[in-house]
């Protein structure tokens, strides 16, 4: 069977229109090792680049020899098929050599979030049972004091870098490397087995274990990065999305090694500084061609003075997922890199993007059409159909769907729904097929018995000349009645007051929209992928309202 239908077609829905033809592209076969299939691809490149960081660089014939040895030693380690290790590792070389080892060997790895706490480590520990850690040595105390906490006991931790005399118990992962063999042939999994864990970003409570097979990140890299961003072997990638995330994972690892193409990692945070290092070619002479970031991360760029001249870099293709893009921040990158920004949407759930806009189509203010090969369907409270215009909960059907949340059955049967996965969020289809974010479910408001998006106001406050960053809640007036309340962060320097701002949102939005509380604060509550917390400014609210 091949992907080569529209999303129409997929869904039976009368209205989906493809921007793109769909493209031809054969399924895996049933006996499927991902990591193997990324180095047959590059067999024929040895000697070029495959990955880049601060300490230099590996090229893809190096790569393939320390995949094959990593997954090796984990064998060697007693680890047996199907059973799960954690990655806890900043971005890079080493990076994709754990992660490609375990999944060669037919382990499991389970990529969690450098930022997190010694309690959420703990947790990931026991949740997942793990049965090795390959841990870089600045997150290796993180890590320990996981270990610590946790009723799971691990006893075989791999240390990437070491940044201080390690214990007995840990192992030196480059001396780990070199004192294995290649593993001479790959695990025989299939394309439906478990190939690697992420977890959900846990912004309203335990992150969610989403087991993803051997076949997910192959139709991600087919549909996504070749079918709609053309990514090329020429092309050097960039992503402020770090590796554990769904997103950066595709950006800087499946996608680039799918075509051949060349990786920057970057190991601290995507600060605007270090995000201009990079494009800038300040590593190894580079300049991204293709890079990947985030809304707040492109308002934290424009809005910093350091923001380098067009001319000082190479791009060709930028995108953006996360969060939706307000039109004002991809129109402002526009002006002054030349370049559109590809706003889409994706999920852990999903893996990757499954709608987005083109490169050659951008329609700002919309996360754009359904990627081909998936369908789209927006749903209202009764689970009917909505009318174009009227705001619909979004379901997605297509074939990198994540196979459960471990041990979560719950949960998985609320959101994998019959071939449907259930996104959370609340979308407006449009008249050319496009669609418009507004907002999660649980934080749509509804004002005067009509529904508010909060990703309007939102989107209307930033492009007052004054404001970073809002995030929009729901707050009870005296009366019980629900209001919109404003968080802002203003720009370095920038003054502004709440007058002065609802009268500009006033003018741009219907009467009923404007946010009657507007509080200024400094920072907004964002979980480590960047996405805002509105449940921690709700809480806040109802704080300061006792």
């Amino acid at each position: 069977m091949s992907i080569d239908q529209t999303s129409a077609e997929i869904s039976g829905l009368p209205n989906a229109q493809p921007e793109i033809a769909a493209p031809e592209v054969a399924a895996p076969p049933n006996a499927f090792n991902f990591a193997r299939h990324l180095l047959e691809i590059n067999a024929g490149r040895p000697d070029k680049a495959a990955f880049v960081d601060d300490a230099g660089a590996i090229n893809y014939g190096e790569l393939e020899t320390r995949v094959r040895r990593a997954a090796s030693g984990l064998r060697a380690l007693g680890i047996r098929r199907e059973e799960r290790v954690l990655v806890l590792m900043q971005d890079c070389t080493d990076w994709p050599v754990a992660l490609l080892g375990a999944m060669y060997a037919g382990l499991v790895p389970v990529a969690v979030n450098t930022l997190l706490t010694a309690d959420d480590y703990a947790y990931m520990l026991e949740h997942s049972r793990a049965q090795a850690a390959l841990v870089s040595g600045a997150l290796l105390p993180a890590l320990t004091a996981g270990m610590t906490k946790s009723d799971h006991e691990i006893t075989k931790v791999i240390v990437s870098r070491p940044v201080a005399p390690l214990h007995p118990a840990e192992i030196d992962m480059e001396a780990f490397l070199q004192g294995n063999a290649p593993l001479h042939k790959a695990a025989a999994t299939g394309a439906d087995d478990p190939a690697f864990w992420l977890y959900s970003s846990g912004s309203t409570g335990r992150p969610k274990g989403t087991v993803h097979s051997h076949a997910n990140p192959y139709w991600t890299a087919e549909l996504y990065g070749k079918g709609v961003l053309g990514l090329q072997e020429s092309d050097v990638c960039f992503s402020a999305a770090k590796l554990f995330f769904a997103y950066g994972l595709g950006n800087a690892l499946t996608f680039p090694m799918s075509v051949g193409a060349t990786t920057i990692l970057m190991p601290e945070r995507p600060t605007p500084e270090a995000t201009f290092l990079r494009l800038t070619g300040g590593i190894g002479g580079l300049k991204p061609t293709v890079f990947y970031g985030a809304p707040t991360g492109f308002a934290g760029m424009l809005a910093h003075p350091g923001l380098p001249a067009r001319e000082a870099t190479a791009l060709r293709l930028v995108s953006s997922a996360g969060e939706a893009l307000p039109s004002e921040i991809g129109e402002r990158f526009f002006r002054h890199f030349g370049v559109d920004i590809v706003d889409g949407i994706g999920s852990t759930e999903m893996l990757h993007s499954f709608r987005s806009n083109l490169p050659h189509k951008v329609r700002y203010g919309t996360t754009g059409w359904p990627v081909p090969g998936y369908a789209i369907d927006l749903r209202g409270e009764d689970g009917g159909p909505v009318p174009d215009g009227e705001p619909g909960d979004l379901y997605i059907q297509g074939p990198s769907a994540a196979l459960m949340y471990w041990g979560n059955r719950e949960k998985t049967r609320e959101t994998f729904q019959g071939g449907w996965t259930k996104s959370g969020d609340k979308y407006v289809r449009n008249a050319d097929g496009s669609y418009t974010y507004s907002g999660r479910s649980d934080d749509m408001l509804k004002v005067s018995g009509i529904y508010v998006s909060p990703f309007e106001v939102e989107a209307t406050l930033v492009q007052h000349s004054s404001v970073l960053e809002a995030a929009v809640i729901g707050t009870p007036d005296a009366q019980g009645l629900t209001k919109t309340k404003a968080y802002v962060v203003l720009k370095p320097g920038a003054q502004v007051d709440e007058a002065a701002l609802k009268a500009f949102v006033k003018e741009r939005l219907a009467p009923y929209k404007y946010p009657r509380v507007i509080e200024f604060i400094t920072e907004l509550p964002k979980t480590a992928t960047g996405k805002i917390q509105r449940f921690k400014l709700r809480e806040r609210s109802a704080a300061q309202d006792d």
